[in-house]
């Protein structure tokens, strides 16, 4: 039996608007709904790294609090980009964005995606870790890649399935869909462990 017919007496629920993620689970087989609630995406500042996305995943997750039902699996998620010890986000404009790509230009960052999932008895959260290595970048290549692709939704403002993916990145280590924002392998155990729980408690009921 597939994990998506286990789970069909059960409503995943997507809480992101993000083409790329919602992509990724269709990709997976997995049918879901989307929902997302509004929220001020603030973090402590004394979180560093993969705390980051972890604290913003439950944030998100907390925003359904009391409305769930018992056949709902929500799952939230959260990306960053880190470089030398500093997050970067999502580029608030233009020239934002061109500050971000001038910093990743030439060198090596972390993507860190972390997801919750939550059901009305459990939570669970995991983490994952990508290292991506950029070439340099000409500041005409950047100016090019904003105005065509416009990556204002994208943490470090760029997509990996974007042109500058084909063009500035040489080397990859760990999870290729985890830098588009959802580490697939990581969710699909935790769906089959979610799955398994379930069928043992019917089992047992």
């Amino acid at each position: 039996m597939t994990l998506a017919d286990q789970l069909k007496s059960f409503r995943i629920i997507l809480a992101s608007q993000s083409p790329r993620r919602q992509e990724i689970l269709k990709q997976m087989g997995l049918a879901f709904d989307i929902q997302v609630k509004p929220v001020q995406e603030v973090y402590p500042q004394d979180l560093s790294g993969p705390e980051i996305p972890a604290y913003l995943a439950k944030l998100k997750a907390e925003a359904f609090e009391g409305q769930l039902e018992p056949h709902d699996i929500l799952i939230t998620s959260d990306t960053i980009v880190w470089c030398h010890n500093t997050c970067l986000g999502k580029p608030k404009d233009f020239q934002d964005a061109k500050c971000l790509l001038k910093m990743l230009s030439g060198k090596s960052h972390e993507v860190y995606t972390a997801v919750c999932l939550h059901t009305i008895k459990s939570q669970t959260i995991v983490v994952d870790c990508t290292k991506v290595y950029f070439r340099s970048l000409s500041d005409a290549d950047i100016e090019q890649y904003i105005t065509e692709c416009q990556p204002y939704d994208k943490a470090g403002a760029y997509g990996v399935q974007d042109w500058i993916g084909l063009v500035a990145i040489y080397k990859m280590e760990g999870s290729y869909y985890n830098v588009m924002g959802l580490p697939s392998h990581l969710v699909y155990t935790e769906l089959e462990k979610i799955a398994a729980t379930i069928n043992l408690n019917n089992y047992n009921a």
